[in-house]
């Protein structure tokens, strides 16, 4: 006889309470459906962070039975992390019931259950509250703020915790009737019997029912051990030490009807009310409606206003006129936009956008939508869509009821000033920075649960040693420990490893994405509970990238990248010297120039083609166009490389291998890239046009490439591509080739968007540095950090392209490195105060907005600019002080006898330095190996001899040096090393080596 309520599990604690719950949300609703639980709700403490992912496993639970009722088919395998794929033992699909557990100050515990819209939105509301009040990561709420924000909810009250709980829960009973229960939830430990006789009686005083939960912690016994392990995590003690926080055993977990039925014993109706509890709870996220903000201005509509922008943008774009394709597409682009109602969205980018650029702050657009006609005319992006062969429905499609993706690169010395321009317009309420889960790879499950375990860290050191691969356990294999002295048979050591491969994909913490903004028209934190983030000013949802995406809701993606602050700064210097203004938009295009110094591999210090890997393939590839620069950006990724792309393109750009296709159809989405996929899109053209996908199952390829680095599951897509290919006519081995190509964009494949955006970067940087190659190292030093190579080669590099470098001066530099005109006509480059290691910039301006007509000793600047004596001694040892007549050392000498000097009132006008001073030294002259090495101690670059040209005269002889002689290489390490005594230089005189201390 089945129950007319049957039992729902109402308070299960996931993962997502870290470091606490030892299972996924996902693992909770699929072994609830295994258990034919008609519902669960997944309740973490204070948040709600795992909710969508247990609502997103839900929905394709739903497809995948469905799929196996209609067809008896039993659907692709789970994740790695989920140890039971749906099939045929799912007996039900569980419905998720929204949660959280709140845990007050005081430790009084509820869980609350909103029962619609209204009461989630306040739920939200409550958990902002708490988390607000407190740094990250904390949370602190009281009990007066549910007794403000409980109204509309299902209020489950958990015995324990304070004395005076029973009281606290009456409080809650006479402000919200009707809504409170007790919780029956067994704690195991041989008391719970009498425990459920006491809580019913308390609940019979209060007037409330008390209603059955198991209060799990994990989703099947077999996790005891894993929880175990993360309280010793969380306690950072050895699992041996845990004591009472251990689990005394494997009960706390995810429970039948029928088990509980047995554990309540006369209780058991408090199943049936749990049934219930969970009938009247019928809200679920498919309510949430994201309403993008209206962008409703001056009373126009959205529409109208994007219509108008659009086409003010078309005439500005194209000043003689547009072509008739470009208007046909804007058009049609528009058209589109509007019968989706995404015009919002299009005008917030702008908007931003518009904001960046009124602060002469560069930016570029880029994603799946910013390569559009729209974008384009808006001044999102700078490059023209006429670029690419991609379709507008690729990105915005009535197919896809999701919104179109557009990521916005800034400067990345100014992108604060654009997020908080989006906190000041939108408010806190309305706007915040989407989170980033941060997942347990494998260096640091081997690091944390080895520690817990009680291995050694020698150990540790050994198993991580072992690991190739940034996201896999490629290394750990069982045959591999005898290789480094390890014994796989031993017990800890085996269980060890079993522990960390369960642990990897574990959420541990949250943290800020990188720039995803999400913008509300109403309260944000009505939609999903805000909190701080680290950073000062600063606030972040709970929800990932993943989790808005499944919601579908809006992010703009506000991202810092340093080449945009290095040809900002670049334009501006050749508009200060050379009368011109350039954009990103108006750079000469297609300049032989620039493409043959590409294909020299002349490349430091350009965008994206900086490396090693980049610099030996550009000869190769020999890029002529910018569709080719396009190409470049995207081939060399380990996604195109592992997926053996690379050498059969250039086979055939070089004419070894003939170009052919194996059909028509997909000669026509492989054709730019002579028959070799390189993009993402063409990924998706392949499967549908080839394999015959659907476009849901091509989306759902799409985001599993996108997730495989964290998911590892698009190899569930396998068999039903290699089918398809092979219904389609197509012969295994090319199918197999295929599908090996698309599984390595997963590891790290390009949109084709993306690399046209990146490749205009690439072109502009490089024509900088073709036709301007003074200005481009001054930006670059001045954009620093950022790159791959330090200042000493950037000097080094621009002196080979004959820029003249003078050397940090006193008198003549400012903070940042700039050009001034050499005795040629031209420009030479002044190196910065910036560029020395010790010095603030504070202190950088100090020394210019106090020059005058300029220093004339060392103490003058100790008066005029206020400089403590450490700064004072950082110029020296930089040598600033040359151009005085001063040499490093007498300049060092006098830094030092300012030490714990005050100025004399009575000298404190004196500001030609005129006076009584100490009479200087007569110091010994440093030679200029000692001159080289004090360079790098203080600025990481010299403008004298190379180092090695001190020693390439003995190297070439074939002289021997003594092996208990130290060599100048040794002591070039040891000054980047901050060392800077007994600094070895060459004997001018003498012609041999000496150790001598640069300031003795």
């Amino acid at each position: 006889m089945s129950r007319p309520n049957p039992f729902v599990e109402l308070s299960a604690t996931s993962n997502f309470t870290f470091l606490t719950g030892a299972s996924h949300p996902e693992e909770y609703v699929e072994r609830a459906g295994l258990l034919g639980l008609p519902a669960i709700a997944i309740a973490d403490e204070n948040s709600v962070a795992g909710i969508v992912r247990a609502h997103t496993r839900a929905r394709e639970l739903r497809r995948l039975v469905k799929l196996r009722d209609e067809v008896g088919l039993i659907g692709p395998p789970a994740p790695p992390h989920l140890p039971n794929p749906p099939g045929a033992d799912i007996r039900t699909v569980p419905r998720l019931i929204p949660a959280a557990r709140i845990v007050t100050d005081q430790g009084f515990a509820v869980t609350v259950l909103p029962r619609d819209r209204a009461a989630w939105g306040r739920l939200c509301r409550l958990v902002t509250l708490g988390r607000r009040r407190v740094e990250k990561g904390s949370c602190q709420i009281r009990l007066s703020d549910l007794l403000d924000w409980g109204q509309g909810s299902e209020l489950l009250v958990h015995p324990g915790g304070p004395r005076d709980w029973d009281a606290q829960a009456a409080r809650l009973v006479a402000a919200f009737p009707g809504q409170v229960s007790l919780a029956l939830g067994p704690r195991y430990d041989g008391q719970d019997r009498a425990r459920f006789d006491r809580v019913a009686r308390i609940a019979a005083r209060l007037g409330v029912d008390t209603v059955a939960t198991a209060r799990p912690m994990m989703h099947h016994g077999s996790r005891r051990r894993l929880a175990d392990v993360l309280t010793a995590i969380r306690e950072k003690c050895p699992v041996d030490q845990l004591g009472r926080s251990a689990m005394a055993n494997a009960e706390q977990r995810l429970r039948s009807a029928d088990d509980m039925a047995r554990i309540l014993g006369p209780h058991a109706d408090a199943l049936d009310r749990a049934g219930a509890l969970a009938e009247r709870c019928t809200f679920s996220l498919d309510e949430l409606r994201y309403e993008y903000p209206s962008e409703v201005a001056d009373g126009e509509s959205a529409s109208d206003r994007l219509r108008r922008l659009a086409h003010d943008g078309l005439k500005w774009r194209y000043p003689a006129g547009a072509p008739d394709h470009v208007c046909k597409l804007l058009e049609h682009e528009l058209t589109l936009i509007a019968k989706l109602g995404y015009e919002p969205y299009f005008l917030t980018v702008n908007d931003i956008v518009a904001f960046a650029r009124s602060r002469g702050i560069l930016c570029q657009g880029r994603g799946s939508a910013a390569n559009s006609v729209v974008c384009y005319c808006l001044g999102v992006t700078s490059v023209s869509p006429e670029i690419g062969t991609m379709v507008f429905e690729r990105f915005v499609s009535e197919a896809r009821d999701e919104p179109p993706d557009i990521d916005v690169d800034f400067e990345h010395e100014r992108r604060e000033e654009v997020i908080q321009h989006i906190y000041d317009r939108y408010g806190r309420h309305r706007a915040g920075l989407c989170a980033t889960v941060i997942h347990y790879r494998a260096k640091r499950a081997i690091r944390e649960v080895g520690r817990a375990m009680g291995l050694t860290d020698d150990t540790l050191a050994a198993l991580s040693s072992q690991l190739w691969g940034f996201f896999g356990t490629n290394g750990l294999e069982a045959h591999r420990m005898a290789e480094i002295g390890l014994d796989a048979a031993d017990k800890r050591l085996r269980l060890t490893m079993e522990l960390i491969f369960q642990i990897i994909g574990f959420p541990r913490h949250l943290s800020q994405h990188v720039g995803g903004f999400v913008i509300t028209e109403g309260r944000l934190d009505e939609l999903v509970p805000v909190e701080n983030a680290t950073m000062e000013d600063r606030t972040v949802i709970c929800w990932d990238k993943d989790d808005i995406d499944t919601l579908g809701i809006l992010k703009v993606d506000v991202l810092a990248l340093g080449m945009l602050s290095c040809v900002r700064k670049a334009f501006d210097l050749i508009r200060q010297h050379h009368r011109t203004d350039y954009t990103l938009a108006t750079l000469p295009s297609e300049d032989p120039e620039t493409y043959d110094m590409l294909c020299k591999a002349d490349s430091l210090g350009v965008f994206q083609v900086e490396s090693r890997a980049q610099m030996n393939f550009l000869p190769r590839m020999r890029p002529r166009t910018f569709y080719d620069l396009v190409i470049e950006v995207a081939i060399i990724r380990p996604g195109p490389i592992q997926g053996d792309m690379l050498h059969p393109y250039l086979r055939r750009r070089q004419g070894e291998e003939e170009v052919t296709f194996p059909s028509d159809a997909l000669g026509r989405v492989l054709g730019k890239t002579l028959g070799v996929p390189l993009f993402q899109e063409q990924a998706m053209q392949i499967a549908i046009i080839g394999a015959g996908f659907t476009p849901d199952e091509a989306d759902r390829l799409r985001r599993a490439l996108a997730t495989f680095k964290k998911l590892g599951n698009i190899s569930e897509f396998r068999n039903r591509f290699l089918k398809g290919m092979r219904e389609n006519g197509y012969d295994r081995d090319f199918a197999e080739r295929c599908f090996a190509q698309i599984e390595g964009f997963g590891s790290y494949g390009f949109p084709e968007s993306h690399a046209a955006s990146f490749a205009l970067l690439v072109y502009a940087s490089a024509w900088i540095k073709r036709h301007h190659p003074g200005i481009f190292a001054c930006a670059l030093l001045n954009a620093q950090p950022m790159g791959f190579y330090a200042p000493a080669q950037i000097v080094r590099d621009a002196r080979e392209h004959g820029v003249e470098v003078r050397p940090v001066c006193i008198n003549a530099s400012f903070w940042d490195n700039v050009m001034e005109p050499d005795d040629k006509g031209g420009l030479a480059l002044r190196l910065g105060f910036r560029q020395i290691k010790a010095l603030r910039e504070d202190d950088g301006n100090w020394i210019t907005a106090a020059r005058g007509n300029g220093y004339t000793q060392v103490e003058d600047v100790w008066r005029r600019a206020g400089l403590p004596p450490r700064s004072l001694r950082a110029l020296a040892e930089a040598d600033a002080f040359a151009t005085l007549g001063v040499t490093r050392r007498d300049a060092i000498w006098a830094a030092k006898a300012l030490q714990g000097t005050a100025p004399l009132p009575l000298f404190a006008g004196d500001m030609d330095g005129e006076g009584i001073v100490e009479p200087v030294a007569h110091l010994p002259r440093m030679s200029e190996g000692e001159q080289v090495v004090e360079d790098y101690v203080a600025m990481r670059l010299t403008l004298r001899r190379h180092p090695m040209s001190f020693l390439r005269a003995r190297l070439s002889s074939g002289i021997d040096t003594p092996r208990n002689t130290p060599v100048p290489g040794r002591s070039f390490a040891d000054a980047r090393g901050l060392t800077r005594s007994d600094a070895w230089a060459k004997d001018d005189e003498g012609g041999g080596l000496k150790c001598m201390s640069a300031r003795q």
